[in-house]
């Protein structure tokens, strides 16, 4: 979830986490055509696929350490009749500093599902940020002469604001490239309202260019609604510019869209309370991990690395707390 400050001091928040997860499920076969289309090419999409999220967190422990990231598990069938396991990771926030952490993450769950269910996992990255320096994708060990080198593919979705690349998103016919224009514009105008704004109703716009029917027209918009929020106003503004871009294309879907504009302050604060009272039961499991990591140091001949296994904190944190302990 990011924020960004409103002309009157407020917060809109936008769910970039809940929109990517609903999207993925949503629209999973584009997301891959579109950002992986060699992938898309090898699965036998006449068998279909599953959504395996209840295996997943089985294995991520350091889901409950109150960092938020978006991942999902999928089971596909291959053209060859193997079965694979997708593993699809969206990082939202850079941390260049960092950079070691998630690729280690990114290992430590691979070998966590391949180990525990014995199936071949693919592992793929999505870096939805705005630094075009972040880009980890290799994850590499070598002390005593034990060596690894764990590589995935990634995405980064700023190398699609070249011009070249943007005007083929636009042109594109692939659903997920609309929510793709979305996150890119959401990250680099955050804090921008009249642009954001702008943004938004353009590419509201194009659903009816695109000649989408009222469901998938309703469900981008969204979808949309999800990565780029706007201020109470801004949200009314639109809702009535949507009405003339209807009357224009002559496609009167306008009583969806007005009740999705009254939902969107109740589900706003739904949606709020349900998160802050997950941060808030986040930080007291974070706290209790912490602890715990801590009472380990007693152990000898515990070392941080195992100590991080265990507990599914980062090395770098646990060597930290030890040297806060010391002092």
């Amino acid at each position: 979830m990011s924020a960004s400050a409103t002309e009157d001091g407020l917060v809109v928040r936008s769910d970039y986490d809940g929109a990517w997860k609903a999207a993925l499920e949503k629209y999973f076969k584009e997301f891959l055509q579109l950002l992986f289309p060699e992938i898309h090419s090898e699965v036998d999409w006449k068998k279909g696929y599953e959504f395996l999220d209840g295996e997943l967190e089985k294995i991520t422990v350091d889901a409950k350490t109150g960092r938020r990231y978006t991942d999902k598990l999928v089971k596909v069938y291959y053209l060859d009749g193997t079965e694979e396991w997708l593993l699809i990771h969206v990082e939202i926030q850079s941390s260049p500093e960092l950079k070691g952490i998630f690729a280690r993450r990114m290992f430590t769950y691979w070998s966590r599902l391949t180990d525990r269910y014995q199936v071949d996992v693919v592992s793929l990255a999505v870096l939805a940020d705005t630094n075009s320096n972040y880009r980890p994708n290799t994850f590499y060990f070598n002390r005593s002469g034990t060596e690894i080198t764990f590589t995935y593919p990634t995405v980064k979705l700023v190398d699609f604001e070249s011009e070249a690349n943007w005007t083929s998103l636009e042109s594109d016919n692939n659903i997920f490239a609309l929510l793709v224009m979305a996150q890119i514009k959401a990250k680099r105008l955050k804090g921008n309202n009249e642009g954001l704004f702008d943004f938004r109703l353009g590419l509201t716009r194009s659903l009816y260019i695109r000649g989408y029917n009222r469901e998938q027209v309703v469900e981008l918009f969204h979808f949309i609604g999800w990565m780029i929020r706007l201020p109470e106003m801004l949200e009314y503004r639109l809702i009535e510019a949507v009405k003339r871009v209807e009357e224009e294309f002559k496609m009167p879907y306008i009583n969806t869209v007005e009740q999705y504009g009254r939902k969107q302050g109740i589900e706003q604060g739904i949606e709020q309370g349900r998160r802050e009272a997950e941060e808030r039961a986040a930080e007291e499991q974070l706290k209790n991990t912490r602890r715990i990591a801590c009472g380990m140091f007693a152990v000898e001949g515990l070392s941080d690395e195992q100590i991080a296994e265990i507990t599914g904190l980062a090395v770098e944190e646990v060597t930290q707390l030890r040297l806060e302990k010391k002092h």
